[in-house]
C-alpha cells in the first residue's frame, strides 16, 4: 500500500485559499502544493467547497505539463499500486503487461473480444474496468449478463488468473486512487467534468496505479462520445500519452470515430452476443477493425512484434481464451443470455441509402430502454438496449426493419423513440464517404 506521508505535509505552510488564489490568478502550483492538496482533500482537510473553487480554477486557465503530471502522481500517492513485475506463467516465464483504456461510446464492446486475443500472444492483460453510468454503459454490466460471472476478484485471484488465462477483466479495487474517486464525484456536480487536465489526471492515475507495462488508450471523438470535438480529444489524447510516459508507462493513443454506433448492438447482453460473433471469426467489419488495430497497439506497446491478431480471431485462439477467462470468474461461456420480454421494430422511413446514425441518440434510447443507469445504485435489464440492422452506407428500404428496440419494460419504448427522433438521415443517392474510423495516432 502506497499513501502519502501525511506528516510530511501536516506542519507545511500551505493555505487552502492561497492555491486558489495562486490558479485563479493563472499561476502554477509546486510539486508540494499539489501533493499536500490532494493530500489534505482526500483526508477532508480541504472543504468540498474549496476544492470545487480550485477545480473550477483549473478549468478555466490549464495546468501545464509539470502540474498536471505532479497531480497525477499525488492521487496515484493516494492509494495503492499494483505490481505485475513478478507475474510468471505456469512454466515460470516472465509475462509481459498491457492494458487498454477507451473513454467510452455507444456499442462499445471492445475490451470483451480485446483482452483474451491480446492474451493469446503470450501478453497478459489485466483489464480493470468499470460499470456504466448514463449513455455509454460499462464493460462489467455487459459481462454480468453472463450468468454466473463475477466481476470481484482479490488481488491473488487475478494474479493467478493472469498467469494460467493471460487475461482478466474485473472490477478495480477500492484502493486504486482513491482520491480519484472524491474528485470525481465533486465534479460531476459542480460543472467541472470537462476540465482537460482533470480529466486526463483521473483516467491516468488509476490506469498508471494498475501497474501495467503498457497502455493503449481509445479516445472516442464525434456525438456519442465524452469528447465531441476533435481538437480537444486530439489534447485529451496527448496530454494522456504524455503522463504515461512521465510515469515510465509506454503509451499510445488511437483517436477513433464515434458518430456512429460501434457494431449494430448497444445494451448489455446483445454487445456480449455480438463480441462472441466476433471471437468465432464473424461479427461487423468495424468491431473487428478496431479490436485488431488496438490488439496490434497494444502487443507492440509490449514489444511484441510481427503478430497477427486477425488469425487469432478466425482459428479460434482468441475464443478459447475467452471461455478460459469467462470460466475462471464463474461464468458459463455456453450458458444461454438474457433476452428481453418486449421488442418493437422502428421500420425505415424511405428508401435510399442511410447517410447518418447519430450515436448519441442510440445511446440514449438505450439507455432509457434500460441498458444503462442514472444513479450508480440503479440496476440495469441485461436484455435491454437497441438492435440496428443498417450502418452508414447501406441501402435501406422503406418499411423494412431500421432498428429494434428491447426491454423488459414496454412503457419504456415511448420515451426511447422519443430519443431516436432526428437520428437517421437517409439520402436518396450514394452518399460522400464516411469519416474513417481510427483518426488519428497518438505517441
Amino acid at each position: 500500500m502506497n499513501t502519502p506521508d501525511s506528516a510530511r505535509y501536516a506542519g507545511a505552510a500551505f493555505d487552502a485559499v492561497d492555491i486558489i488564489r495562486t490558479k485563479r490568478d493563472r499561476g502554477t502550483l509546486s510539486a508540494e502544493q499539489i501533493a499536500w492538496t490532494i493530500d489534505a482533500y482526500t483526508r477532508g482537510t480541504i472543504a468540498d467547497e474549496q476544492m470545487a473553487a480550485l477545480n473550477m480554477a483549473i478549468l478555466l486557465n490549464g495546468m501545464n505539463r509539470a502540474e498536471i503530471s505532479q497531480w497525477t502522481a499525488a492521487m496515484i500517492a493516494s492509494g495503492e499500486r499494483m505490481d505485475f513485475s513478478g507475474l510468471r506463467t505456469p512454466a515460470g516465464t516472465p509475462m509481459r503487461t498491457t492494458d487498454k483504456h477507451s473513454t467510452g461510446g455507444v456499442g462499445d464492446k471492445i475490451t470483451l473480444p480485446l483482452a483474451p486475443l491480446v492474451a493469446v500472444f503470450g501478453v497478459a492483460v489485466p483489464q480493470l474496468s468499470g460499470r456504466g453510468l448514463g449513455h455509454t454503459g460499462g464493460t462489467l454490466d455487459k459481462l454480468e449478463a453472463i450468468p454466473g460471472w463475477r466481476a470481484n476478484l482479490s488481488n491473488e485471484a487475478m494474479m493467478r488468473q493472469l498467469s494460467e488465462v493471460g487475461a482478466v477483466i474485473c472490477a478495480a479495487g477500492a484502493g486504486l486512487a482513491p482520491a480519484d474517486k472524491k474528485l470525481y464525484a465533486l465534479r460531476d456536480v459542480t460543472g467541472t467534468v470537462e476540465a482537460i487536465p482533470l480529466i486526463a489526471s483521473s483516467i491516468m492515475s488509476k490506469k498508471i496505479a494498475e501497474g501495467t507495462g503498457a497502455l493503449v488508450l481509445d479516445v472516442k471523438v464525434g456525438s456519442g462520445a465524452f469528447m465531441k470535438d476533435l481538437a480537444m480529444a486530439r489534447e485529451l489524447a496527448q496530454t494522456m500519452v504524455a503522463l504515461g510516459k512521465d510515469a515510465g508507462v509506454n503509451t499510445v493513443a488511437l483517436l477513433t470515430d464515434m458518430s456512429t454506433p460501434l457494431g449494430l448492438t448497444a445494451g448489455n447482453a446483445i454487445e456480449v452476443q455480438e463480441s462472441v460473433e466476433v471471437l468465432a471469426g464473424g461479427g461487423p467489419s468495424d468491431v473487428v477493425e478496431l479490436t485488431v488495430r488496438l490488439a496490434e497497439e497494444m502487443l507492440m506497446a509490449a514489444g511484441v512484434h510481427g503478430a497477427d491478431p486477425a488469425a487469432a480471431l478466425k482459428d479460434g485462439r482468441a475464443m478459447d481464451v475467452w471461455r478460459q477467462m469467462i470460466a475462471a470468474q464463474g461464468g458459463d461461456p455456453d450458458a444461454a443470455l438474457p433476452a428481453a420480454k418486449e421488442s418493437e421494430v422502428i421500420l425505415s422511413p424511405a428508401s435510399g441509402v442511410l447517410s447518418e446514425l447519430d450515436a448519441l441518440s442510440v445511446g440514449v434510447a438505450a439507455w432509457r430502454l434500460g441498458a444503462g443507469r442514472a444513479r450508480k445504485e440503479d440496476a440495469v435489464q441485461a436484455g435491454a438496449g437497441v438492435r440496428m440492422h443498417a450502418k452508414p452506407g447501406d441501402v435501406v428500404r422503406a418499411g423494412e426493419p431500421l432498428m429494434t428496440l428491447l426491454t423488459d419494460t414496454p412503457e419504456k419504448f415511448d420515451r426511447a423513440k422519443e430519443a431516436l427522433a432526428g437520428a437517421v438521415r437517409i439520402a436518396p443517392t450514394d452518399v460522400p464517404p464516411l469519416r474513417e474510423l481510427i483518426i488519428e495516432r497518438i505517441d
